[in-house]
C-alpha cells in the first residue's frame, strides 16, 4: 500500500528543510491475556520545527498511543515497530533506554491530559520543576530556583516566586495545566507533545492555555504534536491536520483546506455532529456506533461499519491513499478521480413543532443561599465563609431546558445539589409544584425524590463499580418503591436500556466494560427509572467525543419531548447551550449576572462576562488567521473574599469607580432579559 507522508506545510523545492520528526510505518501491538491489540497500525507523518500537527479523532482511535510510541513510553506488554522514527535525524529506535531518558523531558516535552493525576501531590511545584532542570540542564540550587521562577512567569502564573513553594492542590485546574506546561518546557524541548491539553477546562482557561502554547512555540521554534478531539482547538492551533480512525490515518490536509471541505466520510460526520444554534430544530447528525475493537483483523476499510456511503468494495479491500493537491485521503470514494459530491448526505428530519401554550413551572427557586464556613485552629473556629451561592433565583418549566453557565468555581454544581436538597441551603426557597422543600427532613423529602433526579459529571465515579448496570438502574426504583415487585423493576430496567441505545442483554455487565458515553447513558437511565419530572444534569457532556456528545444530546432531546422533562443543564460549553437550551442563566461568583432566552443571552449578550465567555469559544473558521497570542485574563477571584462592588470588576474592561463601589441592581431589558451591570453593552435600559 502506498504511503503518504504528512508535512506541516508544502515547501519550495529550492528550500529543502529536514523534518524535526519523521515517522514511517509506526505500529504498536499489545499482547493481552485474550487477544493481540493493534492500537497503531502503520502511521506515517513528518513535522517541522515551529509548526503544529493536530491528530484528530475519537477516543480509541490511537492518537495518544501514537504519542506514547514516539516517546517510547509504551507498557512492557507492548511491541513497537517502525520503518523510521527519527527526531532531528537521530534514530530513536536505536537509542537505549538510558539514552531515551535523556530525550524524554529534554528534547521531547509532554503535556498530559489530566494535570491533577500527572503532578505529584506531595511535592512542591519547585521540587517537580527542579527535577527536570537537574536531569536535563544540570541546574541546581539557586540557579534552578531562578529558572523555575522564570518558567512559571513565562506561563502566566502571578507571584511566581511565592507559588513555587505551593503544592498542586493549591492551584486551580487551569493553573495546574500551566505548571505542567512549565515542566514540559523546563528541558528546552525541540518537540512538544500536548495530549488533550484543554479537555474539560473552562472556555476562558482553555483559550489562555492555547494562546500560551502558541506564544511559547513561536518564541522557541518548537514543533508541536497536538492530540485532541475538539475541532475548535484544531482550528485555532493547527497548521496541518491528520485524522485518525481505528489506528490509521485516514486524511491529512492543511488546516484551511480541511475546515473548508473535509474529504473523508468520517471527518465529515465529525463536523455534522457539532452542536450550534442553527441546528436547534432538528436532531444532530450523530455518527452511530463506536470505534471498532482493535483486536480484530480488518479485511477492508476500518470505517465501513459506520460509513453512510459504504460500498461492497469497502468491506473487502482496504483503501489506498488518494492525493488531492496538498491533501490526501484514504477512501475508495476518491479512486479514479471520483467527485467529492458523492459524499453529500441528507440532514435528519426536523423535530415536530412544539405544542403552543404557556410553559408550566415545575420548580421555582428564590433567593437561594449556600455558604460554607471556613474553620481554622485547634478548636475549628469559623474564620470566614465561602459564599458558593449568594441569592440565586430561577424557574424550571415542563418540557424546557434552563442552562446554567459559568466558569468552574462559580457555584453551578452547588446550585444543582441544593435544589435536590443534597446540600442544605442557608436561606431561600425551593418549591416543587408549589410545595416548599427547604427545611424538610430526609423522611419528608423521600416522596419528592422521585420527582427530581441528578446526572453527575463523571459517570465512572457515580456508578458503583461492584454492581451490574441492571442492579444500578433497579436500585433507585427499589429504594423509592417504584414497581410492584422485582420482576416489574427488571422489565422496566431492560426497557430503559433499550431506550438509551444499549441492550437488555448487557444488564449483567459492569460499568468498567462500557465506554464513557455509554456510562453516561446508563447514568441517565438510572435517573429516569423513577419517572422524574426534573433532571439536573451536571456537565454530562464534558470530555466526551463530539460524536458521543451528539448521540447523548439527541437522546436527551427525545426524552424531553416524550416525557415533558424539565432540565437544569449545568455546563461551560456554550456551543451545547446554543443547541439545547431554551433559557440561559449566567453565573459568576455565586450570583446570576444575566438571564433570559437563549437567543437573547447568547445572541446579544449585554453583560461583559457573558461576552467574555462567548469570545473565548474556539470557532471553526476556514479563513481564520494563525492563532494570535494574548495575555492571560485575570483568574477567577475566590468566593471566600469576593471583590467589593461588582464582583466582575477586576476582570472587566469597562469597570469604573461605580463598579468598584457598589453591586449593580437588576436591570430589565426587553423580552424578560435580566442582568446585573452598571454599564450593559449594546442595550439601553433605565436602572431598576
Amino acid at each position: 500500500m502506498a504511503r503518504v507522508a504528512i508535512t506541516t506545510e508544502p515547501r519550495p523545492q529550492h528550500e529543502p528543510a529536514p523534518p524535526l520528526l519523521a515517522v514511517s510505518g509506526l505500529r504498536v501491538r499489545i499482547r493481552t491475556r485474550d487477544a493481540l491489540l493493534t492500537p497503531v497500525a502503520g502511521v506515517d507523518f513528518t513535522l517541522h520545527g515551529g509548526e503544529t500537527l493536530a491528530l484528530l479523532g475519537e477516543s480509541g482511535c490511537g492518537k495518544s498511543m501514537t504519542a506514547l510510541a514516539i516517546a517510547r513510553l509504551l507498557p512492557d506488554s507492548a511491541g513497537l515497530e517502525a520503518q523510521a522514527l527519527q527526531l532531528g535525524g537521530e534514530d530513536l529506535l536505536a537509542c537505549s533506554e538510558a539514552a531515551m531518558r535523556a530525550v524524554r523531558g529534554g528534547r521531547i516535552g509532554m503535556v498530559f491530559q489530566e494535570p491533577g493525576t500527572s503532578l505529584n501531590p506531595v511535592m512542591t511545584v519547585h521540587a517537580q520543576i527542579a527535577e527536570v532542570l537537574a536531569r536535563h540542564r544540570a541546574l541546581r540550587g539557586a540557579a534552578a530556583r531562578a529558572e523555575a521562577r522564570r518558567l512559571l512567569e513565562a506561563v502566566g502564573i502571578a507571584d511566581a516566586g511565592r507559588r513555587l513553594d505551593d503544592y498542586p492542590f493549591q492551584f486551580s485546574g487551569g493553573m495546574k495545566q500551566r505548571v505542567m506546561i512549565a515542566m514540559a518546557l523546563a528541558g528546552d524541548p525541540e518537540l512538544l507533545i500536548a495530549d488533550e491539553p484543554t479537555t474539560a477546562l473552562d472556555v476562558t482557561i482553555q483559550v489562555q492555555v492555547l494562546d500560551l502554547l502558541a506564544r511559547l512555540q513561536a518564541e522557541r521554534g518548537m514543533g508541536m504534536l497536538l492530540i485532541t478531539h475538539d475541532l475548535g482547538v484544531v482550528a485555532r492551533m493547527a497548521h496541518r491536520v491528520g485524522v485518525m480512525y481505528a489506528g490509521e490515518l485516514v486524511e491529512s490536509a492543511p488546516r484551511a483546506d480541511f475546515f473548508a471541505a473535509p474529504l473523508h466520510p468520517y471527518a465529515r460526520k465529525l463536523f455534522a455532529a457539532l452542536p450550534d444554534a442553527a441546528q436547534r430544530e432538528r436532531p444532530l447528525d450523530a455518527l452511530g456506533g463506536s470505534v471498532p475493537g482493535l483486536d480484530q483483523a480488518f479485511a477492508g476499510c476500518r470505517f465501513a461499519g459506520r460509513c453512510p456511503q459504504v460500498m461492497a468494495l469497502c468491506r473487502t479491500q482496504a483503501p489506498a491513499w488518494q492525493q488531492r493537491g496538498t491533501r490526501a485521503v484514504r477512501c475508495h470514494l476518491y479512486a479514479d478521480n471520483a467527485s467529492a459530491a458523492v459524499l453529500a448526505s441528507a440532514l435528519p428530519a426536523p423535530f415536530p413543532p412544539a405544542t403552543p401554550g404557556t410553559p408550566q413551572a415545575v420548580l421555582s427557586v428564590r433567593d437561594l443561599q449556600v455558604h460554607f464556613p471556613v474553620r481554622k485552629g485547634l478548636l475549628r473556629r469559623a474564620v470566614g465563609q465561602v459564599r458558593a451561592v449568594d441569592g440565586v433565583s430561577l424557574d424550571l418549566h415542563r418540557g424546557r431546558t434552563l442552562a446554567l453557565v459559568g466558569e468552574s468555581g462559580c457555584g453551578k454544581t452547588t446550585v444543582g445539589k441544593a435544589l435536590l436538597q443534597l446540600i442544605a441551603a442557608n436561606a431561600g426557597s425551593v418549591r416543587l409544584d408549589g410545595e416548599e422543600l427547604a427545611g424538610r427532613t430526609a423522611a419528608q423529602l423521600l416522596p419528592m425524590r422521585r420527582a427530581m433526579q441528578m446526572v453527575f459529571q463523571d459517570p465512572f465515579a457515580s456508578l458503583n463499580p461492584r454492581m451490574s448496570i441492571g442492579a444500578i438502574i433497579e436500585e433507585g426504583m427499589q429504594a423509592l418503591g417504584v414497581g410492584a415487585d422485582d420482576g416489574e423493576r427488571r422489565r422496566r430496567a431492560d426497557a430503559l436500556l433499550e431506550r438509551i441505545g444499549l441492550s437488555a442483554a448487557m444488564r449483567n455487565r459492569y460499568p468498567h466494560e462500557f465506554s464513557g458515553g455509554q456510562r453516561q447513558r446508563i447514568a441517565i437511565a438510572r435517573a429516569l427509572a423513577v419517572s422524574p419530572r426534573v433532571l439536573v444534569c451536571d456537565e454530562p457532556t464534558s470530555a466526551l467525543d463530539v460524536s458521543v456528545q451528539a448521540q447523548l444530546l439527541n437522546l436527551m432531546r427525545e426524552l424531553q419531548r416524550e416525557m415533558g422533562l424539565a432540565y437544569l443543564f449545568i455546563t461551560h460549553n456554550l456551543a451545547v447551550v446554543e443547541y439545547l437550551a431554551d433559557e440561559v442563566a449566567v453565573m459568576y461568583l455565586g450570583r446570576i449576572v444575566e438571564s433570559g432566552s437563549a437567543a437573547q443571552v447568547l445572541g446579544a449578550p449585554a453583560h461583559p462576562y457573558t461576552r467574555m465567555l462567548r469570545a473565548a469559544i474556539p470557532r471553526i473558521d476556514a479563513a481564520a488567521p494563525a492563532p494570535a497570542t494574548a495575555a492571560p485574563a485575570a483568574e477567577l477571584p475566590s468566593a471566600l473574599a469576593p471583590p467589593s462592588g461588582c464582583h466582575f470588576h477586576p476582570r472587566c474592561p469597562h469597570a469604573d469607580e461605580l463598579c468598584r463601589r457598589s453591586y449593580p441592581p437588576p436591570r430589565a431589558l426587553a423580552g424578560g432579559h435580566l442582568l446585573h451591570c452598571h454599564h450593559p453593552l449594546g442595550a439601553e435600559a433605565p436602572r431598576a
